[in-house]
Order: structure tokens, then C-alpha cells, then sequence
């Protein structure tokens, strides 16, 4: 959709369309605690932000006093949903044409009348400056257009893990998202408005504008206007997309009969836009001459980019503005010019949140005494629409997007995250195995297999709240919801940045935190953990009685059959339906004889023959049977070595996975049975820490900033990875700088397929960095 500062995209003037209803739960939501707004108006579009409060239940466990005698209870702990109160992000896109409507609603809806100021930006922020007062009752405090475009590019950068995108447009798929580095910082911006600017940003208050140049998107714009004689923005785009360049430009091979070898030039390279129309003797069609322009003015900002980039030093270069704004015809001309420029050395990079760049940044101009930079922002899945291609051959109905409104949500997360500073390389970390938007039948298998499950998980949910009404009817809005989700991303894969097995379950999980489902699992979690702690003793004894190296297999052997009690995993979910008695010794059995399917349980052993490891680093995975009788054994036997070790766990709920709140319980009541246990967890020796996740995956780049304190202050020398979601969904290619073990089952018959196993075969794969003595 076009858009340009201070340039109406019709010829004639906007008029107020007042015809739309709004449904507030779907656009303007938590409004009623709304408070801190922004407005960024451009040419075409508005993009309003606001900050809300928002009230959801959370799942909460407390420990009963086991000690006390009327705690003749048989409940281990008790389980209560309360409510908390988070903050949220909301940025929602409209056209101009309904600023008048939106303006009426959110006038309507508006609750607290704290909120005196409106921080606005873009250029048609002066035009709609008294309507904005007059609506709102607000004062309007113009902010600078470009330092809001680079804070909110900042914040987007570092916040949203699949923000930048290379765009590839004859791919399978069409948009490769990037690995955001750590340390986004320095960056070259390069904003395609009516003209270009050209920004070098340095550090976070640090940018200045380097270069720029009057031939921009208005160039385009205007140009192509006397030349075709086509006035909207978007028309002329459509119209570059059906030309040929080379009916107009001239050629290489035109000149000379073909390539010219010595200088390297191909005989397919423009030698002269527009070339041919000084001499040719016809007419020229506006499709070819469109095109023909768009290529002149791409070329020439893409080798003004190169340039800059070579004199700055700088290999990240973003490209925004009207010009880019998800055009597909001309985010591949730029890519084109990019490449041929650099000779490949450079990547054109895109947004997928350019278009709310602005209004990011206004706002958090207005929020800076709530400094929002220090905490760490998640993007809600449930409340976000995600990127949406705008390619007239590839979805004829997104052209024509008036009515449609696009909305972005981000979360504030409880806990700072950061990266993992065991991982080898930060920048080229990608905690996901397989990449579902590039790889079309591991794809529609997923999203086959997600729909499927549907069913299931809207029956836990409701299981899980017998006694909270509406139950029923939440997770119905739940079931449709995430369907339409899945539906989006069956036409829309890259929606949400790269598609994956993490972000189609962090998507369910976000839609059932909408709907007041904070742990559909709890009580059978509170069931498992039950049962097993009965155990726990047993299994301790059995494993003491054994021989030194029979006892390193059988440890294995109890974490890998552990990690059987997976809820999340279909295969065992209708086994533990249908057979409740289904037991630790029955997983043992269940599980693929050696040699495994990934087998290092050889070299494993061999370096348990050396010298203890100094802590060990252990990312947890179910609740139950996994935690109590594979894992703490596991633990127990790493202590005993002189091994410290730190337990990590989810800090909210995922499936069965044990949370940490949930882990301290247990763990206090596994010391109260285990001398080990107890004087390890007395003595500093074993540490419990969250991992800043509610994922059943694992994204060693954004967590607890605690847990990689922790990490670093103990010198953590070995790093434990289990479970299928942890470990081989995710983190199954991650390298990191010591030691590491992921060890999972493969519970879908699927993925062991694909990996060349069968239903319960073993990844057991023990990896020492390069370099580094075995």
C-alpha cells in the first residue's frame, strides 16, 4: 500500500469514511486501559499506537506445609489461577480515509483521561493536527520523523527475533528471514521517501544522516505519472510488474552484439535507461516504460547505498519508506541492485514492522520515564497479523486492502533476555532445525498435524477449569482463533517471520493465554509429579546397586525413558489416555535398542572416566516420570562426580513441561527424602533458575538474564539439553563453546522418518567444541 509524507496517494483530497463498523475485541482492544498514544500519519496510512494494561489469568503453585499435621492432604501442592496485570504494546495501521471513524471510537472508548498529550509524527501530522484535538481532547507534541524511524527500527530489531528479511522473489520462499546479531549497532538506514536519506545509526542515540538524494519514490512517482499518465502509486507498480524494461532501456548486447568481456559487463546490463526512445521510431507501452523507470531510480539508489556502506564500512544495511513498504516489484529491484553492485557482499535487508517504524519510535518518545528499553518485549502471536504479501500475482485480494486493518502487539516480559554466553557464535545461531516456509511438505505435514490436535488441547483446556465458568466457550473462541491462524499460515507462511514446529506451538500457547488458559496441563502435571515422587527412592536404590559403568548407562537409559511422558506428543498422549497404568519401566522398554539413532553414549562414557566437568548447565523438559525419575537421578550422579550443577526450567507454563515454581517444590521434597539432593541444594552446589521461556522450545538467544549471570559466574562447562522440543525441534545443529548433550526421544513417527529412524528411536549426541581436548 502506498505511502509518502505529506502526499496523498488520490488526486483528489481524502474524504471521512464513517461506513465501518469496528469490532473493538478484534482492533482497538484493552482500549478502556489505554493510556500513552502515538499517531504516525503518512501520505496513505495512519499508524496509532498505545500502551495498555492487560488483566489474564495466570497459573500459580504454592507449596503445602508438609511438615504441619493438618496437612493430612494428599495434594502436593496447591494449584491457583489468579490475575495478573501485564503491559502491552498495542500498534494497529489503517488508511486515512477512516482517521475520522477511528477517531470517534477510540473517543467513545476511552476510559482514563490520564492521558493528556499525543506524541504524532509523519507528515500528516500537521494536516490532522486540529481534528486529532478536537476528537480527543489531546494536545498533539510533534515529534522528529527521523528520530522516531530509528528508535522504533532499534526497538523492532532487538525485540523481534525474525524482523529482518532478505526478499528473494523467485524462491520458494519468497522471504529469508535473518538472524538479528546480538549487537544490532551500526547500521546503515536507507529510508525511500519522496527522496532518499541515507542514515548511519551508531549506537542508540547515536545516528546521523550521511547521504541522501532527490531522486526517491516521488521521482518514481512523478515520472511515471506524466509518463503513463497513472496517478495512484500502487498502479504504477502493478504496471512495472507486467513491463519489459528492454523494449525501453538500452543494452549491453545493443551496443556491442553481446556481453562486453573485458570489462565484465553481461550483454543483458542496462548500458541506458530509456535509451532506446531516442531513437526508436514507436510507440512504447506504459507497462515497459513503468518498468524501465523503476529500474532506473532502483539502480541508482541501491549503487548510492553500496557506496556509503564501502565508505562507512558497514555490511547491514536496511531499506524503508513508501518506496519499499512490502512492495514485492520493488524490494527485488533493490535486492537486483544491491547484489550487482557489491558483487554479493552486501545483503539488502527489509522490515517486516517498517510500516509502524514511526509510530514505534513516537511512542517511546512519550514513554521514555517508564524507560521501556530495559525490559524485553515479546511479539503476541494472537493479537498480530502478521506480514501479508502484497503481490498482485500471488494474492490479487490484498491489493485492494481499504477496510483491512493490520495490528501489531508486543508483550512485556517479565524477565530481561539475552543470549547464552556458552553459544559459539551468536550471530549465526538459529535455534530452529527446519525451517517450515522454505520446505513445503515438512510444512503442510505440521500444520496438518497442529489442526489435527485441535481437538485434544480444546478438551484439556476445558478439563482444566471445571469449576471457572464460561469455560466451554472460551475455548471454543480459542479453537477458532488458532484455526485461523494455522489458515493464515498455510497462504501465509513467513506471517510471522520463518515458520517453525517453536512458532506454531508458541502461537497455540499465546491464543490460549488470551482466552484465560494459563496451563491446561496442571492437574495432570499435579497427578505425574505425584505418582513418581513415590518412587523416587526406589529408582535411586536400583541404580546404587548397580556396577559404576552399568549405572552411567542406566542414568541415560532413565532420562531418555523419562522423556517418553510427553503430553504435547500424540503418539504418547493416546497412549497415556488410554492406559493410565503406562509406567516408567513399560518407557524403558518402549525405547530403541543401541546402537541409537544418534549414538554417542560411547564417547560420553569415556569422557565420564576423566576429570569431573566444573557445573553443568541442564534445560529441563516434562513434568512427572522426565523430572523425578530421569533427570534428578541423572543430577544426583553429577553432583556425586563434584559436578555443580543448575537446573533450568520454563518460567511460565508449556504443555507438561515442569515450570520452575513448580521444580522448587519438587526438588524440596526430593531433598527431604535425599541426603544428595539436600546438602547439594544447603550447600550452593545445585541451583534452581528460571529460563525466561513459556515455549516447550528452546531459544538459547533470548533468555533470563539471570540464568546467563549464573552461567558464566559458575563457568558452567557443560551444557544438557532434553527433549524433542528442546533439542531436536530445536538446538539439534546449535554449537556451543563447551561441552554439550542433547538427549531426546522421537515421538512422532513423522520427524523419525524424516531423520531416518522409527517411533521411539534415541538422539543421544554428545559434542565437544573444536579444538577443545575430549
Amino acid at each position: 500500500m502506498a505511502e509518502c509524507g505529506g502526499v496523498d496517494s488520490n488526486t483528489t483530497s481524502h474524504t471521512m469514511d464513517k461506513s465501518i463498523t469496528l469490532p473493538p475485541d478484534e482492533i482497538f482492544r484493552n482500549l478502556e486501559n489505554a493510556k500513552r498514544f502515538a499517531i504516525d500519519i503518512g501520505g496513505s496510512l495512519t499508524k496509532l499506537a498505545y500502551y495498555s494494561t492487560v488483566q489474564h489469568k495466570v497459573a500459580k503453585v504454592r507449596s503445602f506445609d508438609h511438615s504441619a499435621k493438618e496437612a493430612a492432604s494428599d495434594k502436593l501442592y496447591e494449584i491457583a489461577v489468579q490475575e495478573e496485570v501485564t503491559a502491552r504494546l498495542h500498534f494497529i495501521k489503517f488508511e486515512n480515509a477512516y482517521i475520522e471513524t477511528c477517531l470517534d471510537f477510540i473517543k467513545d472508548h476511552l476510559v482514563n483521561t490520564e492521558t493528556k498529550v499525543i506524541k504524532a509524527t509523519g507528515g500528516g501530522a500537521h494536516k490532522f493536527k486540529e481534528l486529532i484535538e478536537k476528537k480527543l481532547g489531546l494536545k498533539v507534541d510533534k515529534e522528529d520523523e527521523m528520530t522516531c524511524l530509528i528508535k522504533g527500527c532499534n526497538f523492532v530489531l532487538k525485540n523481534i527475533p525474525h524482523e529482518a528479511f532478505v526478499y528473494a522473489r523467485h524462491a520458494d520462499s519468497e522471504f529469508r528471514f535473518q538472524t538479528t546479531n546480538p549487537d544490532i549497532f551500526p547500521y546503515l538506514l536507507v529510508n525511500i521517501g519522496s527522496g532518499v536519506s541515507i542514515v548511519k545509526v551508531q549506537s542508540e542515540d547515536k545516528f546521523e544522516r550521511i547521504g541522501g538524494s532527490s531522486i526517491g519514490g516521488g521521482t518514481f512517482w512523478g515520472l511515471g505519472a506524466l509518463l503513463t499518465k497513472t496517478k495512484r502509486f500502487d498502479e504504477l507498480l502493478q504496471l512495472a510488474s507486467k513491463g519489459q524494461h528492454s523494449s525501453v532501456d538500452m543494452l549491453v548486447k545493443d551496443i556491442y552484439g553481446g556481453s562486453y568481456a573485458c570489462l565484465g559487463l553481461t550483454g543483458d546490463l542496462i548500458a541506458s535507461s530509456f535509451g532506446k526512445s531516442a531513437t526508436a521510431d514507436k510507440e512504447f507501452s506504459k507497462e515497459d516504460m513503468a518498468k524501465s523507470l523503476l529500474h532506473m531510480i532502483s539502480n541508482d539508489i541501491g549503487q548510492l547505498a553500496c557506496l556509503y556502506a564501502k565508505l562507512h564500512n558497514l555490511s547491514r544495511v536496511y531499506f524503508g519508506g513508501f518506496f519499499i513498504r512490502g512492495h514485492p516489484v520493488t524490494m527485488h529491484t533493490i535486492t537486483y541492485s544491491i547484489n550487482f553492485f557489491t558483487k554479493g557482499e552486501v545483503q539488502a535487508l527489509f522490515l517486516r514492522h517498517e510500516g509502524y517504524l514511526g509510530a514505534i519510535g513516537a511512542f517511546l518518545k512519550g514513554a521514555e520515564e517508564d524507560n521501556p528499553n530495559q525490559y524485553s518485549w515479546g511479539e503476541n502471536y494472537a493479537g498480530s497479523s502478521g506480514l501479508m504479501s502484497v503481490s498482485p500475482d500471488m494474492n490479487p485480494m490484498q491489493r485492494a486492502r481499504s477496510g483491512t486493518f493490520d495490528m501489531l502487539e508486543m508483550d512485556r516480559l517479565e524477565r530481561q533476555l539475552v543470549n547464552l554466553p556458552l553459544l559459539q557464535d551468536p550471530s549465526s545461531y538459529i535455534p530452529d532445525t527446519v525451517d517450515l516456509t522454505e520446505d513445503a511438505q515438512a510444512r503442510e505435514y505440521w500444520l496438518y498435524c497442529f489442526e489435527e490436535a485441535l481437538d485434544g488441547v480444546v478438551k484439556r483446556a476445558v478439563a482444566s477449569q471445571p469449576d471457572i465458568p464460561g469455560a466451554a466457550e472460551r475455548a471454543e473462541k480459542f479453537r477458532q482463533k488458532y484455526r485461523h491462524k494455522l489458515q493464515t499460515l498455510r497462504h501465509q507462511p513467513f506471517a510471522y517471520g520463518s515458520l517453525t514446529v517453536r512458532s506454531l506451538l508458541d502461537t497455540r500457547e499465546h491464543c490460549l493465554n488470551e482466552f484465560n488458559f494459563p496451563d491446561p496441563y496442571s492437574k495432570i502435571k499435579e497427578r505425574e509429579n505425584d505418582v513418581a515422587l513415590k518412587y523416587y527412592q526406589k529408582a535411586v536404590k536400583s541404580l546404587e546397586a548397580l556396577s559404576w559403568e552399568d549405572r552411567q548407562f542406566a542414568l541415560v537409559r532413565g532420562v531418555l525413558a523419562g522423556n517418553v511422558f510427553d503430553w504435547g506428543a500424540k503418539a504418547v498422549s493416546e497412549v497415556l489416555e488410554s492406559n493410565p497404568e503406562f509406567g516408567f519401566e513399560e518407557a524403558k522398554r518402549r525405547l530403541e535398542e543401541r546402537p541409537w539413532l544418534v549414538d554417542s553414549f560411547d564417547q560420553w562414557l569415556e569422557r565420564l572416566k576423566g576429570p569431573p566437568h566444573r557445573c553443568a548447565l541442564f534445560f529441563v523438559d516434562n513434568s512427572g516420570v522426565d523430572i523425578i525419575l530421569g533427570v534428578m537421578p541423572f543430577v544426583r550422579e553429577l553432583l556425586s562426580r563434584g559436578t555443580e550443577v543448575v537446573l533450568a526450567s520454563n518460567s511460565a507454563p508449556a504443555l507438561n513441561d515442569v515450570t520452575n515454581s513448580e521444580l522448587q517444590i519438587l526438588t524440596e521434597r526430593i531433598a527431604a527424602m535425599d541426603p544428595v539432593i539436600e546438602s547439594a541444594l544447603r550447600e550452593d552446589r545445585l541451583t534452581l533458575v528460571q529460563s525466561g521461556s513459556s515455549s516447550p522450545c528452546l531459544d538459547l538467544s533470548r533468555l533470563d538474564k539471570v540464568l546467563a549471570m549464573v552461567a558464566r559466574e559458575r563457568q558452567a562447562d557443560l551444557v544438557i539439553i532434553e527433549g524433542m522440543g528442546r533439542a531436536i525441534h530445536t538446538n539439534y545443529y546449535a554449537m556451543l563453546s563447551c561441552e554439550s548433550l542433547k538427549m531426546a526421544v522421537i515421538k512422532n513417527s513423522w520427524l523419525a522418518d524424516r531423520l531416518g529412524g522409527k517411533l521411539f528411536s534415541v538422539v543421544f549426541k554428545y559434542e565437544v567444541p573444536v579444538g577443545k581436548p575430549h
